[in-house]
């Protein structure tokens, strides 16, 4: 059964903002000659990690709003320089807009069944992924989106 994660972007003022980002730490790790997919580290790993790879994503909340996700590929376990245990998350690099959704803040992540994400902006409401990113976050503030 598929199952995705929910977590803040902290930082990011929006989706062009998560993407650069992205698009960053993968050009750094093709310079260092290491794998050329993105990874967010987190110190805790999920104990339903077949679920999450088994078709699900990571969804990021960006200001407030559930605004993107990205494809989960692989939960990888590691122990840092310092001993700690700690969690990559390797993701598909491409950034999907989904149907704005307000949430509040939190530590860590959260699991996210199937039937909760929003839908992707682009099926969510037409013309709605033309829309200036500023113009859908206040639609969909106001539930109109």
């Amino acid at each position: 059964m598929t199952l995705h994660l929910v977590k803040l972007c902290v930082g990011a003022e929006s989706i062009a903002d998560l993407e650069e980002w992205i698009a960053d730490r993968m050009a750094e790790r093709r310079a260092r000659g290491e794998r050329a997919q993105h990874a967010h580290v987190t110190r805790m790993v999920p104990k339903r990690a077949q679920e999450l790879v088994d078709g699900g994503s990571l969804y990021w909340v960006i200001k407030g709003l559930i605004s993107a996700r990205q494809k989960l590929d692989e939960v990888e376990p590691f122990v840092d320089a310092d001993g700690i245990g700690r969690c990559r998350l390797w993701l598909e690099p491409t950034v999907v807009a989904v149907a704005p959704r307000p949430m509040r803040a939190f530590q860590g992540w959260r699991y996210f069944a199937v039937k909760d994400a929003p839908p992707d902006l682009s099926s969510a409401a037409k013309g709605a992924a033309a829309m200036p990113e500023a113009l859908r976050r206040t639609l969909g503030a106001l539930g109109l989106l």
